[in-house]
């Protein structure tokens, strides 16, 4: 990647390092009178770090490695949405504490941290990850310490815990949603599937040849190759696309290999205004580093895309770059990541309550009418109704929505037929 492409996120990075930079000057919804605060004793009956006028929380992303290319925006969003809460009045009366740690695209580092932020720092709750295989390190940690997890990407599915809310969307949602977009509009047959070598692509790939094979009717794969995270050489794949012809490159490719990868097949003449390619990993936030002209007309099957014309979106995407940046961009994630602490704000003020149990108890049917994506509501799978989008990379950067569900799409983490 060039050092022009590193830019933007560089800096973040190192704002983000530093701590939480100066609230925006005006919040997108307004500052809420100061309410009496409910006693310490009847909202943290576990040992959390609550006080009287405070609650901690932690922010566990990678901000160095491969990842940091797309957890920087998970990070930028949780801040903006919890100096918001602050600035609103907090929750249960209280101001947001954070303490930050680094995964740095490093999987067992996540447990670490993960232990750290819930058996020292004793966080009400965590946001973070990225990745199914930061998720998947970490989960027997909360579990264990009886912690609270936002998740906040897309993923495969396969996955239910009453310590995770998922504010991502799962297969059903994404996957087998853009599949059928893609063979019903485009008509086409042929697929050609890629990723990057750990569980995520692994299991989405297998979920999507499944569906291919046997719900698309006269569909079939023709290739499917994998790559270890922060691969570079994509050559050799690129000219094996060339031979196959397949009307469909499927592409689940994450992190900083997405900057070789679409640089190295604009490269070699594959025009995507010609040839259909659908990816479900690559957000605004990675296409700073790609850059627009490498990518301009593939599809993305997301549940936001920045160019979203809402009331919500319109308020959002000001103050996110605001406080971070005017050329700053927003991905899903990084959308997704923006919503865990708004529903958590919401949950532990319904539960009237900071505690795990209680917060587990009261998640199933909270709703955030606020969210950048539009309505959403808490699923009691823990994961999120929200609609499905289909999105074209435009030159610019950013997506052209192109389609989307008229209703919000229920989760089913777990459908019938492709565990």
């Amino acid at each position: 990647m060039s050092d022009d492409a590193h830019a933007p996120h560089s800096l973040f990075r190192r704002r983000l390092m530093q701590g939480l930079v100066a609230l925006p000057a005006a919040a997108m919804l307004p500052r809420a009178a100061w309410a009496a605060s409910p006693a310490t004793a009847a909202v943290n009956t576990t040992g959390l770090a609550v006080t009287d006028d405070t609650v901690t929380v932690g922010i566990l992303h990678s901000i160095t490695g491969t990842m940091a290319i797309s957890e920087t925006g998970s990070v930028e969003a949780e801040k903006l949405a919890i100096a918001q809460i602050n600035e609103s009045g907090g929750v249960l009366g209280r101001q947001i504490k954070i303490i930050q740690e680094d995964g740095a695209s490093d999987w067992p580092n996540f447990a670490e941290k993960a232990k750290k932020l819930l058996a020292s720092d004793h966080c009400a709750a965590v946001f973070g990850c990225w990745t199914s295989a930061s998720r998947k390190a970490v989960l027997p940690v909360f579990e264990q310490y009886n912690g609270m997890l936002y998740y906040p990407t897309f993923y495969e599915g396969l996955e239910q815990s009453k310590n995770v809310i998922y504010t991502g969307q799962e297969a059903t949602q994404q996957i087998l949603a853009g599949l059928d977009w893609v063979n019903r509009t485009k008509g086409s047959k042929s697929f050609y599937l890629l990723g990057s070598d750990y569980i995520w692509p692994r299991t989405s790939n297998k979920i999507a040849r499944k569906h291919i094979e046997a719900h698309l009717t006269g569909c079939k794969v023709v290739g499917e190759d994998y790559f270890p995270l922060g691969h570079t050489q994509f050559n050799s794949v690129i000219n094996k696309i060339k031979l196959t012809k397949p009307d469909v490159i499927y592409a689940i490719i994450v992190g900083g290999s997405n900057v070789a990868f679409y640089k190295q097949l604009n490269a070699a003449g594959i025009d995507l205004s010609k040839q259909t390619l659908l990816t479900i990993s690559v957000t605004e936030d990675e296409i700073v580093g790609i850059g627009g002209k490498n990518i301009a007309g593939a599809f993305a099957c997301m549940k936001y895309f920045e160019s979203l014309k809402n009331p919500n979106n319109e308020k959002f995407v000001p103050a996110f770059q605001k406080m971070w940046g005017a050329n700053t961009v927003i991905g899903d994630v990084t959308q997704a990541a923006y919503l865990g602490p708004w529903l958590w704000k919401l949950t532990a003020e319904k539960a009237g309550s900071f505690d795990i149990d209680k917060i587990v108890a009261a998640s199933p049917g909270i709703e955030f009418k606020g969210a950048p994506e539009g309505y959403v509501r808490i699923h009691e799978n823990h994961h999120l109704w929200s609609k499905t989008r289909v999105g074209k990379a435009l030159v610019n950067g950013q997506y052209e929505v192109v389609y989307e569900t008229s209703d919000l799409v229920q989760p089913n983490p777990f459908p019938k037929g492709y565990q």
